[in-house]
């Protein structure tokens, strides 16, 4: 064999044994190797070019929700000032008010009015910056009026659910105090669901003093009291009529219980004596509400 001839016999074994070898685990070739990849990093968030939405004047009401807002807007006699809206509470503005729509809104993001109400809000994309109604006298009610004197019951929430109870009941007015009462703004009006429309408030310094004025002019002045000896529905009550409700816990206070001609109390079966006083405020009324 000459030696060119066992030169390429050679190079044909090892070419031979290289393909039967198995490849090494975990080998790699650097040429194919890859770079491991990176998460994008997040760009800063840009400033928003709208200015935030200012806070409301101090001789504002506040309302917020679908029914507050619908309601206030379909009242001539509520003045209106802005009108904060989402696309979507525009929309159904436009829908059911048509051209009656009497002040146009502010489109804004939900997250804008959630700003300027707190997180816990339920405002549904509206808000609405309006005047406070005007308050009625005493001496303007009509002669068949049914009214409710609330002593003292400071939670809007309460304050609230009794003035949509009173605009389902069909009362005259709601008798308060200047003091000791929560304004007819935000969670009150929300709790009253459109009720402030229908239910003006009657501001006077002294609800005792009130009460004599009312029993002067004619009212029967009816007293909710849990310890009263007379039950609802034990007599005939009379219109004009003022229904006198009490602070839960409290109760009725001792010169406020003098200024009523009868106390009744809501006759219980059940293990509980006691119930919130928008409750309370319902079944009396429906109760009394028969007979009048």
């Amino acid at each position: 064999m000459t030696k060119a001839r066992a030169t390429a016999s050679r190079r044909a074994d090892l070419s031979r044994t290289v393909r039967r070898s198995p490849p090494l685990r975990g080998a790699t070739r650097h040429s194919q190797a890859r770079p491991a990849l990176q998460a994008p990093v997040p760009s800063p968030p840009r400033p928003s070019l709208r200015p935030p939405p200012r806070a409301a004047a101090e001789d504002s009401v506040v309302l917020y929700g679908w029914h507050p807002v619908s309601e206030a807007l379909a009242n001539e006699r509520r003045g209106l000032r802005r009108l904060l809206a989402s696309e979507n509470a525009a929309l159904r503005l436009q829908e059911t008010f048509g051209e009656r729509l009497r002040l146009a809104p502010e489109i804004v993001r939900p997250p804008e009015i959630g700003r300027l109400l707190g997180a816990d809000a339920v405002h549904q994309g509206l808000y609405l910056e309006a005047d406070p109604l005007p308050a009625p006298a005493l001496d303007a009610m009509p002669p068949d009026a049914l009214l409710l004197a609330l002593d003292q019951i400071t939670d809007p929430h309460n304050v609230g659910a009794i003035v949509r109870t009173a605009a389902a009941f069909g009362v005259t007015g709601i008798v308060t105090t200047v003091r000791h009462a929560p304004g007819a703004t935000g969670v009150l009006a929300k709790a009253a669901s459109g009720g402030l429309e229908h239910v003006p408030f009657i501001n006077v310094r002294n609800l005792a003093e009130a009460l004599i004025t009312l029993g002067e002019r004619g009212f029967m002045r009816i007293g909710l009291d849990s310890d009263a000896e007379v039950e609802l529905g034990a007599f005939e009550p009379k219109r004009p009529l003022v229904i006198v409700l009490g602070a839960e816990g409290k109760g009725l206070r001792e010169r406020t219980r003098s200024c009523c001609d009868v106390l009744a109390k809501i006759p219980f079966s059940g293990a509980i004596r006691s119930l919130n006083v928008s409750n309370a405020a319902a079944i009396t009324l429906y109760a009394l509400g028969r007979g009048t």
